[in-house]
């Protein structure tokens, strides 16, 4: 039997959603007679990452110093290493192709809605993101004609590009993110002395796209409409001038009390966090496959999440939807569920039962069937 080889080229995810994708992806991964799959990682993410023997893992120094020095290895070195492996497939889960070597096969994965999203682009202020956006929609367009195959993670992604990318080379595959069981387990409430009581809990990165402001805006609203022993609280990564003038926001409205900004927080601990909400929100306005949604859904408790796809598409009739730039709405769904423990309940058992569909055992799966199926495919 002739060896199989796949390479995943990861070299960019260096946090974030893209750690999580490639540990649920290398965890998952059931070895095969005749196949060898290698890695190719930052040196730093190397512990991390290292959770199935049966994938070898290349971590080489040069690249991690740099944008500019990942692209001279790009061109210098990784051609050879695919040459030196037979590889028969080079997977490059970030959405950018590295290389197009002429003796395998090539496959992408499209993971970052912003770059194709010209109304969220215009969201930040001119200059330096909305630059690099606008640049990283003609590399990954590039990428995506290309490809042999290009790995979709939700309807709604495949329906943008459909529009514009025209004639891709490639065919094309739909394979939904899964969700890890630590969102499954019950876990006690959070050891956290900054923590209320009663609290509704919004995790995500604070930048433009998430609506943070006209959450605040929300709150403030629905503290007119009730009492309101609730606390709002913020957990993620800050984007500074956004994260600025959510913080102005809060002191113009006179909230520093009752809007709480957590920052960043361990992964492993945001299970109990959402658990132990009375409500979880997501009000982005722009995502590819919504993990945060996911995860809030297996918690068990209800979730208001934003109306915009993909959002519908993952949540189906499990959550209840808001326009995330109309705060009015948002605040009359929150005083509705909030003083309605029926509703918390039934709202809360309806989204953990639907989390039940998204398993990464099963994504997983899906994705190593596909780059198999590539590397079998006739030249």
């Amino acid at each position: 039997m002739a060896q199989r080889c796949i390479v995943v080229e990861a070299l960019s995810a260096l946090q974030g959603g893209g750690q999580t994708y490639l540990r649920n992806l290398f965890a998952h991964y059931e070895p095969r007679t005749g196949e060898r799959i290698f890695a190719i990682v930052p040196p730093q993410c190397r512990d991390g990452l290292n959770v199935n023997p049966a994938i070898e893992l290349i971590a080489p120094s040069f690249p991690s110093g740099s944008l500019i020095r990942r692209q001279i290895w790009y061109k210098s070195s990784l051609p050879r290493l695919l040459r030196s492996v037979t590889a028969n497939v080079l997977f490059c889960p970030g959405g950018f192709l590295a290389v197009r070597p002429n003796d395998c096969r090539t496959a992408v994965a499209f993971q970052n809605m912003l770059p194709f999203s010209p109304e969220e682009r215009r969201r930040y202020s001119l200059g330096y993101m909305r630059i690099r956006l606008w640049l990283l929609k003609y590399v990954q367009r590039s990428s995506f004609r290309d490809a042999d195959l290009v790995i979709f993670i939700s309807r709604f992604a495949k329906s943008v590009i459909d529009l514009t990318v025209e004639k891709r080379r490639g065919t094309s595959v739909i394979i939904p993110h899964g969700l890890s069981d630590q969102f499954r387990q019950r876990n006690d409430r959070p050891a956290d002395s900054r923590l209320p009581n009663k609290y509704v809990l919004y995790v995500s990165t604070l930048d433009v796209y998430k609506a943070q402001i006209e959450v605040i805006e929300a709150w403030s609203i629905l503290r007119k409409m009730r009492p309101s022993p609730e606390k709002l609280v913020f957990v993620g990564w800050e984007f500074g001038p956004y994260a600025k003038r959510v913080r102005r926001r809060i002191m113009a409205l006179g909230l520093d009390e009752e809007v709480l900004l957590f920052g960043s927080a361990p992964y492993e601990l945001l299970p109990a966090y959402y658990q132990h909400a009375q409500v979880n929100l997501f009000a982005s306005s722009c995502e590819n496959c919504p993990n945060i949604l996911l995860e809030a859904m297996a918690a068990g408790r209800p979730v208001l999440c934003s109306e915009y796809q993909p959002m519908p598409e993952f949540g189906a009739n499990a959550v209840q939807y808001f326009n995330p730039y109309d705060p009015m709405q948002l605040a009359e769904k929150l005083a509705q569920l909030l003083d309605d423990e029926r509703a918390l309940a039934d709202w809360g058992e309806r989204a953990a039962r639907h989390a039940d569909d998204f398993e990464w055992c099963v994504s997983a799966g899906q994705t190593w069937a596909a780059l198999r199926q590539l590397a079998n495919r006739p030249s």
